[in-house]
């Protein structure tokens, strides 16, 4: 059985004292829990190395929001692993649909950062996900699909099997909205099978696949019982202890 994996990506929000607020009131609940799934927060990049020391010897890992596929160099403005690693990141989340309308990420340069992410050891969440348009006219599959062919171009099972797919119907974020367990076990599945045809069963069977687009409390245990969905990239939710708490809660009992 795969292991479920709540993630909360806190975006552009919050500052290293309120960061560590959430990650100290996260931490007083999940020390008296039996964890049987993972979880990862994603602070803004300022507030990650003070995450990473409130969450030393905890449940808690730390991913980062994005990286450049560089190590070092004249990329004015970016974080390459190398400083990620260095401050103690374990996860990292490459081709939010964020980077890529408002960065200009493509296909190319995710496919670049995974492979980035695994030489320096980190886990890559690897995110997908159509628009609204793109779903109404049908082309929702075909789209997942080619995101994640230009996504893993030369990436070994070995790899794969082991990174994270995120599946985040673009107009399902921060909008309120949410995908139907249904219609979110439908994508993912065909994210599974998709995989199943570039690689085997055993690829396949291993990789993770989350669900995100307005994951909250109230749905969060009917979308992660779905036999496909394997844990929940939070947005908003992540920033509210309670929230989140029960959703990592909700993932726990799938996983138990």
């Amino acid at each position: 059985m795969r292991k479920p994996i709540i993630a909360g990506n806190w975006k552009m929000n919050g500052t290293i004292a309120s960061g560590s607020i959430l990650i100290e009131a996260f931490n007083s609940v999940l020390q008296d829990m039996e964890l049987s799934c993972d979880v990862v927060v994603c602070p803004p990049f300022t507030a990650i190395e003070r995450a990473v020391a409130l969450t030393r010897d905890t449940a808690i890992a730390v991913g980062a929001q994005t990286m450049d596929y560089h190590d070092a160099g004249a990329f004015t403005g970016e974080i390459s692993p190398l400083m990620l690693t260095e401050v103690g990141v374990n996860y990292v989340i490459i081709g939010h649909s964020e980077r890529r309308e408002y960065y200009g990420e493509t296909d190319e340069t995710v496919n670049a950062k995974i492979k980035s992410a695994f030489h320096h050891n980190l886990t890559p969440i690897v995110c997908v996900g159509e628009s609204l348009e793109q779903r109404e006219s049908g082309h929702t599959l075909d789209w997942i699909t080619s995101q994640l062919k230009g996504a893993l171009v030369d990436v070994p099972k070995e790899q794969v099997s082991q990174l994270i797919v995120a599946y985040e119907p673009i107009w399902a974020i921060g909008t309120g909205k949410t995908a139907t367990a249904d219609q979110a076990e439908e994508v993912c599945k065909e994210i599974r099978d998709y995989i199943r045809s570039l690689y085997d069963d055993e690829t396949a069977d291993a990789v993770r696949i989350q669900y995100g687009g307005s994951v909250k409390s109230e749905n969060a245990l009917e979308i992660l019982g779905e036999p496909n969905i394997d844990g929940a990239l939070v947005g908003g939710a992540s920033l509210v202890v309670d929230e989140f708490i029960d959703i990592i809660k909700a993932a726990n009992q799938i996983g138990a």
